[in-house]
């Protein structure tokens, strides 16, 4: 592959209030499944999913990270995906294990259907920012120009694509009218003629194409500034201490009753597959009102 892989790369239209990004995910997006067997549409709509997260989490001004889910009540029950402003993602899918064959053999469409949308941004300071709407569209991508258009009233234009090797995506986005206005005034016609343009793309160019190459077939005639590449990368963000702030709030009483019971504790992370085991010595240290036990290096 390229060196643009593992990348995302941010444009703007020069004189319009359009501006928007391209992403590629190969690495990146293998290391976030190497631990999970999903069928195939799903590895396709979280690799989407991925695509798009990055995409948007980079328009943000802001320093935290930005949590996009697909709730379902069928067999599928959830999609996450966590990216951060310094685009380090992590990302998981729950369904019913015993109706996998179902959902091979299903439409990612009728998977969601009934379901919600969930998007999350949580910054480092201050408190987090919800939006739950149902979901609207046939295709990610359309799904959340949805949710753009409607819950933010930012007129966005997604592409997607994942074939569960590797997932790319572009966006474009147009400035809100009272940031944008004076750029509007100097080419009214620009957000209906890019668009046009972009729609030309295939999914094929969309994975296979350098940005600047990207951009150059779909927009030759415009005149367009390509910013420097920021690469992504996988990252999850559990640890030890974050399980055991966990187990603190489950009580000692039903933390001992555990372990009574199995001897240990052990708590897998979704994300990572990293597991973290907690015998009665770790236990004893998470209670102790000031611990004089460190706590063992039990993980794997």
């Amino acid at each position: 592959m390229e060196n643009f892989t593992d990348s995302l790369q941010h444009f703007l239209f020069e004189n319009t209030p359009i501006h928007g990004n391209i992403v590629h995910l190969n690495h990146t997006y293998q290391q976030v499944l190497q631990h999970q067997t999903l069928p195939l549409v799903l590895k396709q709509a979280l690799g989407e999913l991925m695509a798009a997260s990055a995409l948007l989490s980079a328009t943000l001004k802001m320093e935290g990270a930005m949590v996009l889910q697909l709730q379902s009540k069928g067999a599928l029950k959830l999609l996450v995906v966590e990216c951060s402003s310094s685009l380090e993602m992590r990302a998981t899918a729950k369904w019913d294990v015993e109706r996998t064959d179902e959902i091979a053999d299903s439409t990612f469409l009728n998977l969601v259907k009934n379901g919600h949308f969930v998007i999350t941004l949580d910054p480092n300071s201050g408190a987090p920012y919800q939006g739950i709407v149902p979901i609207e569209g046939e295709t990610i991508a359309e799904m959340l120009e949805n949710y753009m258009q409607r819950s933010q009233q930012i007129d966005s234009s997604l592409w997607l694509h994942c074939d569960g090797e590797s997932a790319s995506g572009m966006l474009l986005q147009k400035l809100p009218e009272q940031l944008g206005q004076n750029l509007e005034m100097q080419d009214a016609d620009a957000w209906n003629r890019v668009n046009v343009l972009a729609q030309t793309v295939t999914t094929e160019e969309l994975q296979n194409l350098s940005p600047e190459r990207l951009l150059t077939r779909l927009f030759s005639e415009e005149d367009i500034r390509l910013f420097e590449e920021k690469p992504t990368r996988f990252h999850c963000s559990c640890s030890k201490t974050k399980v055991s702030n966990m187990l603190r709030l489950l009580g000692a009483d039903e933390v001992n009753s555990i372990i009574a019971e199995r001897e240990n504790i052990e708590v897998n992370c979704d994300f990572c597959n990293k597991q973290y085991v907690f015998d009665a010595v770790d236990a004893a240290a998470l209670f102790a009102s000031e611990p004089v036990i460190k706590l063992s290096d039990s993980t794997h």
